[in-house]
């Protein structure tokens, strides 16, 4: 498997809407069914100082994505917030543990940062393994945090501190 985890160019815009048009990485995020190509284009070539995008590049297809968003307060710049999606198909692969590695070193080993928040929906067990196994510890959960398939859903806030 020739995975590489590497910061996003302007021609993955399209691989990374297709992640988030796939009915897992929507049900586990906070994106809306039928993402267009012009939102990702709007959101994506005008990323903010502070903002880190990166993708996972499985064979010369971008499979994974995951932002990574320092905190603008002064008083919390060593503070990140991280979300994440890998497509649908290849979901279980270590694709998300690769970019978690990643954004880690890239936090801590680079840009002093020492605390990572995250939000995740309480049912997604996957997840929440998954941060769990990288040190993330849950501090709170949130009620009707989103509304989601008709319903409102559950989120936990997580955090890793170093």
């Amino acid at each position: 498997m020739s995975l590489i985890i590497r910061q996003y160019h302007a021609d993955d815009i399209p691989a990374i809407r297709d992640i988030y048009a796939q009915p897992k990485a929507q049900a586990g995020t906070l994106q809306l069914p039928m993402p267009s190509l012009a939102m990702w284009e709007k959101r994506l070539n005008n990323v903010p100082d502070g903002v880190y995008p990166l993708v996972a590049e499985l064979e010369g297809k971008v499979v994974g994505n995951l932002g990574f968003v320092i905190a603008a307060n002064s008083r919390r710049r060593h503070v990140a917030d991280i979300g994440m999606g890998v497509h649908d198909a290849y979901q279980g692969r270590g694709i998300g543990s690769a970019l978690m590695e990643k954004a880690i070193d890239l936090a801590e080993n680079w840009l002093n940062v020492s605390r990572i928040e995250l939000t995740v929906y309480t049912d997604n067990a996957a997840a929440i393994h998954l941060y769990q196994k990288f040190g993330f510890e849950i501090e709170g959960t949130a009620k009707q945090f989103a509304f989601r398939n008709g319903e409102f859903v559950d989120a936990h806030y997580m955090a890793r501190t170093r």
